[in-house]
């Protein structure tokens, strides 16, 4: 790969977040010297079975690490900080976050057994060096405290990161985004404004975090029996407005979830969430009080098949069970693709005798990005020479960047990229240079990075069509075939149902068997290789599926 080093130009290289919602990264590098922004998770798509996690392909860092000097972090969401306990094994670097994405961080880390040397707090408002970068951290509003967006100036000029944001008027915490940082930044001179697009299709503005305690307190009052709240357990907000209307009605509070219960703990740890002394209790404490006195707050929201909601409705919860007159919140909008993860939890619930309250128009959820009223502000405080919209699907790019023409800025100065596209910039120009392999890791179970296309393609036919193993004993003194093949099928189909199809396969082995013999064919690799050929095109034509074939001579 050609190296960029002592070339002098700064360039910006997303390596996640674009066309699509998760494992946001991007590199900004000023000759040798680089930062990283973010490094975050995306979960698995349908298609990549068994896969736990996927992270982006750190190849050009790793080949360039001599070059990082930090890894900037705007939030502690997941998909921000997710691929840190897996880069940090192979980069010793800096890592500069606010206390709660730092603390939230830090627990990640130790459940990996990961060191937790480099990381340093710092606040919104605060300024650091960083190489040849000076770097400012801006409050902003999103559905974790802390978050931040960054004020990044370079040799060639300013540029500026939202992070993941809204305009929040009413935020649960009192602190505002700081509209008096971006308008002085805008009036100082802006060269590149980077900026979320999740929300950049839907028109107005986001609602204020508070009117989801709203509708808590409206289901609160109401509910006869015990109350499950279901929510990222990232969201410490929506965590504290449950909190606070336990509190209102006398509530005390169970939390559910390993990663629910360390969030909430580091977050009452480091003073980010507050709750009077004896409301929380042990989840094994929930079967002293009457259920009209308990709040259950717990993860998935997702419908996760490992999570505590999930296994509660399949009354798998080894502490807690789903009864009737439960009310259960799911206080969360499904992330695309787990649609029918959430309605399988919901069906459950329902089926359990619960009361289940999910729907958006009850006012249980809120979104954390900003919309479009919200983004119109931002780029008319900011007035950047060029834009880059970036975490978010293709579609949502695009409808950023027409936003942004539509307020008068020219198509040209407009750059829709994708993971990998190397952005070069000077004072007054910006261009599309190349590209960088920017693929994506995937992560299953202890392997990072073992598992690729074709392993996937594998499970994918073993998923469709499933496998057959031939088993041939083989004299070895003979060369001849000393009985009949085994065959073992699995979810391909059930041998004792298709005996006469199992015959026929075996005596098409047998055919292979002894050609082989004839034509003096000795290599096993080569015998393996006809089995599978004959065995491929006979079973496709008696059933039309093609089941993974795997070949099997042992010597007897």
């Amino acid at each position: 790969m050609r190296s960029d080093r002592g070339d002098g130009k700064l360039k910006v290289i997303p390596l996640g977040g674009l066309g699509e919602i998760g494992k946001n990264m991007t590199i900004i590098r000023y000759g040798d010297e680089m930062i990283m922004i973010d490094a975050g998770l995306m979960f698995p798509e349908n298609d990549m079975l068994g896969i736990d996690l996927v992270i982006p392909d750190i190849s050009y860092v790793l080949e360039n690490k001599h070059c990082l000097k930090a890894i900037i972090l705007t939030h502690g969401h997941e998909d921000h900080i997710g691929a840190l306990p897996y880069i940090l094994k192979k980069l010793t670097v800096p890592v500069y976050g606010t206390r709660l994405t730092l603390g939230i961080l830090a627990g990640r880390l130790k459940e990996d057994g990961v060191e937790c040397r480099g990381l340093r707090a710092v606040s919104s408002g605060e300024i650091v060096m960083i190489g040849c970068f000076s770097v400012g951290f801006i409050r902003v509003n999103h559905s974790i405290p802390d978050s931040v967006g960054l004020s990044i100036k370079t040799p060639v000029g300013m540029i500026v990161h939202t992070g993941d944001f809204k305009l929040d008027h009413t935020p649960i915490d009192g602190k505002m985004t700081d509209f008096r940082r971006f308008a002085d930044l805008g009036q100082r001179g802006v060269l590149l404004l980077m900026a979320d697009s999740t929300n950049a299709e839907k028109e107005g503005h986001t609602p204020s975090e508070k009117t989801v305690g709203v509708a808590f307190n409206r289901v609160f009052q109401s509910a006869p029996g015990r109350i499950v709240v279901a929510t990222f357990s990232s969201n410490v907000h929506r965590i504290q407005q449950a909190i606070d209307t336990a509190v209102r009605y006398r509530r005390r509070v169970a939390i559910l979830g390993r990663s629910m219960v360390n969030v909430v703990n580091t977050s009452l740890e480091l003073g980010y969430l507050h709750a009077p002394e004896g409301t929380i209790i042990d989840v094994e404490e929930i079967r002293n009080y009457p259920a009209n006195k308990i709040v259950i707050i717990t993860t998935g929201s997702q419908g996760e098949p490992m999570s505590a909601l999930t296994r509660m409705s399949m009354s798998d919860h080894r502490q807690v069970d789903i009864i009737p007159g439960d009310t259960v919140v799911i206080s969360a909008t499904p992330i695309p693709g787990n649609e029918k993860l959430v309605a399988k939890t919901v069906d459950n619930l329902l089926r359990l005798g619960a009361n289940v309250i999910h729907r958006r128009e009850e006012g249980i959820h809120v979104s954390g990005h900003a919309a479009r009223d919200e983004l119109r502000l931002i780029h008319n405080l900011i007035k950047p020479k060029f834009f880059m919209p970036v975490h978010g699907e293709l579609h949502h790019l695009f409808a950023h960047a027409r936003l942004a023409e539509e307020m008068g800025m020219n198509r040209e100065n407009i750059l829709v990229g994708e993971n990998g596209s190397v952005f070069e910039f000077t004072r007054d120009s910006a261009k599309l240079s190349g590209r960088i392999n920017a693929g994506v890791i995937m992560v299953d179970g202890l392997g990072v990075g073992d598992v690729g296309n074709i392993v996937l393609r594998d499970r994918r036919q073993l998923s469709q069509d499933g496998i057959l193993i031939v088993v041939v004993p083989l004299n070895r003194a003979s060369g001849r075939v000393a009985s009949n093949p085994d065959i073992v099928s699995r979810g391909f189909v059930y041998v004792r149902e298709s005996e006469h199809l199992m015959d026929e396969a075996r005596g098409r082995v047998l055919q292979v068997m002894r050609r082989c013999r004839d034509e003096q064919i000795t290599d096993w690799l080569s015998i393996k290789t006809s089995i599978r050929d004959a065995l491929t095109q006979f079973l496709f034509e008696q059933t039309r599926r093609r089941p993974m074939i795997l070949p099997i001579i042992v010597e007897v």
